[in-house]
């Protein structure tokens, strides 16, 4: 069933697609592709381009020739969007509304909806006494003026400058947005400002998410450019490569070095911290995956069945390319072909059709937690053949190198390896940082699948840097500088699957998100009181709530309490939901600390909003499993992160209020913290650190029962 056709579903404020939105089960639909319009940054909520939403592209050739050097990263997923004021208060947000009874009320579009906003005077017009003619402030603001002179009571109050316009002019189009613009910078400023006292620093103005142009070529963000006399231009950050301190402190849209995002980092919170008999370092997780023992069957001598190749390439390019969109359809057989003339034994494309062929295998075993122990997993024949190339690759600099190590990266994630991945991941920072460099040195028909590779690099280190204190790649310098992908060229005949991008793109811009979140919230020098965050977190909930109405219709998943039957659908309602809980999480911490914290109806109302959002990514535990071929590791830790949340939350007696009203019947909480215990369990054989986080959780339930029964 298409999410648009569903009545509980918010309306979409994208252009109409004309596809159909069939569920497949067990396996990924495909989408058309995006318009090269198609923009993704997290915006400030702006005016921006519309998407043109279509069945297929035939030829994305006349996209590609549009392309600009500097892609402008207004708007996400190309809706038309509102400016907004930063400092705006939460009741005048379109996601504020009380969806607290949760299973109590009949499901409808209204409780099941976070996002709608409720119409409580339909069918009633009040007449409205306005000035005949209100002050340039107020007309921006759109509040009501008095008309008073030479000054109105708004203007008053804020110490503006109070100007009215002469009878008869009127502004157009242009010049509201004009306005709306220079209102939004204001506000950001005055943030920024409020900030700077805070944070040594760290401020919204330099690449908010209003007020980023895409060059990359402003304030301490500043790339030097070098053009000799045959036209190159080399693009390097200030600091030299892979420097990550001159750029990305001033991106707001990436992971801080120093943060308190980590789940452990839960186990310092008061009552949760009673939970577990002794402390924990946040950082034993990468210790025990420092201390793991390798895999020992890349040491054997591959083994390589090719009977069944056909099966395991339909199956990669039907349930795995979506997840990280890096293999070109149209160039595959190509790269076949010359792989088997080496006999898969040289070159990056035996290395990149091995690595393909094991993903592929793995993808139709479903989640790796349901296989035999100490059975071998699926697609490891290949994946071993493959290794005993990356050497080659390694010392090779080109695209293709790049992708042999992001592809077998990404068998790493799928084996729960992120250390491993993580090392391949740096490897792939390292050419890329080399070939973008200077932009040249990349061939023109190789561009689109480096874009493809920075950004999976550049999504899957975030992914790991939330939970892990490892040393930043430094690739994140070149992010305003790499364009977004828009559609690989080729010929339809030759391609052997679809090239899905929607979901990749809405990834992006989520993780921007993710990583502005853990900037300003979590971050060494984030903003301490819930008062003073107050206008952050209502900004980037607004963002969440602007990334989801801008998605795409086949992917804007319903806000229904029950599973979905398409897994991208699955994956990103997930995704929603652990953004919108970290955004709150400081108010729950507020209130464990001081009880008396929930008398603030604001602070009440934003700790609903944290722990409704973290019963919904728990409340069907086996909905992770569709996105564990990349995911499972970091799906884990979000999982455990919100299930220690909700426990501290039921020894607090207005926390636990606010949990009981939020499901059907107070044992509702006991059952979905018990299949959150038995399914980590599931997992703990797959990793060290998944198996600690599953005794943390094993104990910590046994302490809070007992804690509740005495």
């Amino acid at each position: 069933m298409s999410p648009s056709s569903n009545g509980d579903s918010p309306a979409s404020v994208v252009g109409s697609m004309t596809m159909a939105a069939q569920a497949v089960p067990n396996a990924v639909r495909q989408y058309p592709l995006p318009n090269r319009d198609f923009t993704i940054e997290i915006p400030s909520p702006q005016l921006a381009p519309t998407v043109n939403g279509i069945n297929t592209i035939k030829s994305p050739s006349t996209l590609k020739s549009a392309r600009a050097p500097n892609f402008s990263r207004e708007g996400i997923l190309g809706s038309a969007q509102k400016a907004r004021n930063l400092s705006q208060s939460s009741e005048n947000r379109p996601d504020n509304v009380n969806v607290s009874n949760g299973y109590q009320k009949a499901p409808s579009e209204e409780s099941t909806n976070p996002l709608k906003r409720r119409n409580t005077d339909a069918g009633v017009d009040y007449p409205r006494r306005r000035a005949t003619i209100a002050c340039e402030v107020c007309r921006s603001r759109k509040s009501r003026c008095d008309g008073t002179k030479p000054k109105c009571k708004l203007c008053t109050e804020l110490g503006a400058e109070c100007i009215y316009r002469e009878p008869g002019i009127k502004l157009d189009a242009g010049d509201k947005l004009i306005l709306e613009r220079l209102n939004r910078i204001e506000s950001l400023l005055q943030i920024n400002m409020g900030l700077a006292g805070h944070t040594n620093g760290l401020g919204l103005s330099h690449n908010s998410p209003g007020m980023s142009n895409g060059t990359g070529l402003s304030g301490d963000n500043l790339m030097i450019q070098n053009t000799d006399a045959a036209g190159f231009v080399s693009v390097i950050p200030s600091g030299g490569l892979g420097t990550w301190s001159a750029t990305a402190t001033n991106n707001l849209s990436t992971m801080p070095k120093v943060h308190t995002n980590a789940a452990l980092h839960l186990l310092q919170w008061p009552m949760i911290r009673d939970l577990v008999s002794r402390p924990y370092d946040p950082q034993i997780l990468l210790q025990l995956e420092m201390a793991r023992e390798p895999l020992h069957s890349l040491t054997k001598t591959p083994c390589v069945d090719l009977s069944n190749t056909t099966a395991y390439i339909e199956a990669y390019f039907d349930r795995v390319n979506v997840w990280y969109a890096c293999v070109n359809p149209y160039t595959w057989r190509s790269h076949y072909r010359i792989a088997l003339s080496n006999g898969f034994r040289e070159g990056p494309e035996s290395c990149i059709v091995l690595l393909v062929l094991a993903l592929g295998q793995a993808s139709l075993r479903g989640s790796i937690s349901r296989i035999v122990p100490h059975e071998d997993p699926p697609g490891l024949q290949y994946f071993t053949a493959a290794w005993a190339l990356l050497p080659g690759m390694m010392t090779s600099n080109s695209v293709l190198a790049a992708q042999c190590h992001l592809l077998a990266a990404a068998y790493l994630f799928y084996l729960v390896r992120p250390l491993e991945a993580w090392n391949l991941l740096c490897t792939t920072s390292t050419k890329l940082q080399l070939l973008l460099m200077t932009p040249n040195r990349v061939p023109v028909d190789q561009r689109e699948l480096s874009e493809r590779i920075y950004w999976n690099a550049l999504l899957f280190e975030s992914d790991l840097l939330a939970e892990l204190d490892l040393p930043h790649s430094g690739v994140v310098a070149f992010e305003e500088n790499v364009g977004l992908p828009c559609g690989f060229e080729g010929d339809e005949q030759e391609a052997v699957g679809r090239d899905d991008l929607w979901y990749f793109l809405a990834e992006i811009a989520l993780r921007r998100l993710l990583n502005r979140v853990s900037q300003l919230i979590y971050s060494k020098d984030s903003l301490a009181s819930t008062t003073s965050l107050e206008p952050i977190v209502t900004e980037l909930d607004f963002q969440l709530t602007q990334w989801y109405e801008s998605l795409p219709l086949p992917l804007q998943f319903p806000f229904t309490r029950t599973m979905l039957p398409d897994p991208v659908q699955t994956v990103l309602r997930l995704r929603f939901f652990a953004c919108r809980t970290i955004i709150y999480r400081p108010y729950i911490l507020a209130v464990l600390d001081n009880e008396q914290a929930i008398m603030d109806p604001s602070v009440r109302e934003a700790c609903t909003k944290c722990l409704e959002a973290s019963i919904r990514q728990l409340e069907h535990i086996s909905a992770h499993h569709a996105g564990h071929m990349p995911y499972l590791w970091q799906g884990a830790l979000s999982i455990v992160s919100q299930t220690l949340l909700i426990m501290g939350a039921t020894m607090s007696p207005s926390l636990n209020s606010i949990l009981v009203s939020l499901v059907s019947h107070r044992d509702v909480i006991d059952q979905i913290i018990n299949d959150v215990v038995m399914e980590i369990e599931r997992y703990s054989v797959l990793s060290p650190s998944l198996s600690l986080s599953a005794e943390i959780i094993k104990e910590a339930e046994v302490r809070r029962r007992t804690f509740l029964s005495g």
